[in-house]
């Protein structure tokens, strides 16, 4: 899992297909759940580390922000944004040992339909009719992929799992709803940079007081870390922002579902997981709902000399 937020920077040339930027930057995010399951890490460990990594480059990157001019810059609406991303990364990285890496980053692709209902109980935006259609579909996918009606399912402990990435994408709809208010033009690193330190600091708070935190794990763990903050996290939202504004709404909601089959392929090939069957069904169920609310939304506003902001939905996966 990533996050959004990242200032989307000119990665793409004119005449390369926006697609390939997107779906590379995809498939980064999709290494982010094998990166945390090699590691052997616990998930207040690994997102404190990515936090860690990611902070000297998101701080070169709010230097450059800076002496573009002058932004308003919020400070308290981030810090409370980057709460729910802590949330996120705490439970994701400790549902993926437990239900996979696959089936861990599919269910928490259930942030595309929270965020309508925390922005309707938080801020009274009226749901869409898709939404409305899609959120019973979307809770049996996962009652399927998680092993909850006591079919066969892969894991350690599958029903736990199931209920931690749920509440990782819980955590991190929060986060979305928070930083869609909180980020203004010429301010987006600051506020990421911001919400990274708030996360940070939540894996300390949760990490340290249950004892699941570890401040020097060791090579290679570090080694994979190091690779989660750059490529899964810096490297993959940075080639997504940079191409979804070139896309159509459906294409690039279309493209975005590359993260979570591609997390379960990455899952079957490097690390053997083998999803059941009534797993892979709930896998379908939960992204064709994801898939369905996605295409519903209205294209991103394109702006003259930049491109436009991250998708709302997750990467993951996600800084």
């Amino acid at each position: 899992m990533t996050t959004t937020g990242l200032r989307p920077v000119p990665a793409t040339r004119a005449g390369v297909n926006p697609v390939l930027p997107a779906a590379v930057g995809s498939l980064c995010i999709a290494l982010s759940s094998v990166f945390i399951k090699v590691s052997g890490t616990t998930g207040g460990t690994s997102a404190f580390w990515r936090c860690a990594f990611s902070l000297p480059v998101l701080a070169v990157l709010v230097w450059r922000e800076r002496r573009r001019g002058a932004a308003r810059r919020r400070v308290l609406l981030p810090l409370l944004a980057g709460v729910g991303l802590g949330v996120d990364f705490v439970l994701w990285g400790d549902a993926i040992p437990l239900v996979g890496a696959g089936i861990a980053t599919v269910l928490l692709s259930v942030q595309v339909v929270i965020v309508p209902a925390v922005a309707y109980l938080a801020f009274r935006e009226r749901p869409t009719n898709r939404f409305l259609v899609a959120a019973p579909v979307l809770l049996g996918g996962i009652v399927l992929a998680g092993g909850l009606a006591g079919t066969p399912a892969f894991g350690a402990d599958p029903v736990l799992g199931a209920v931690l990435a749920v509440g990782a994408g819980v955590g991190f709809a929060g986060y979305l709803v928070l930083m869609r208010r909180s980020t203004g033009p010429g301010a987006r690193d600051h506020t990421l940079s911001l919400a990274t330190v708030s996360a940070g600091a939540v894996a300390v708070a949760i990490g340290v007081p249950t004892g699941r935190l570890d401040l020097s794990p060791g090579w290679p763990a570090l080694g994979w870390l190091l690779a989660l903050a750059l490529v899964g996290q810096i490297a993959g939202w940075l080639l997504i922002s940079s191409a979804l504004p070139r896309l159509s709404s459906a294409t690039g909601a279309t493209i975005m579902l590359v993260q979570p089959v591609g997390a379960i392929l990455l899952g079957v090939v490097l690390l053997h997981e083998r999803p059941s069957a009534p797993q892979l069904a709930g896998c379908l169920v939960v992204l064709a709902a994801v898939a369905f609310v996605s295409a519903g939304r209205p294209a991103p506003p394109a702006r003259a000399g930049r491109a436009g902001r991250a998708a709302g939905r997750p990467p993951s996966r996600r800084a």
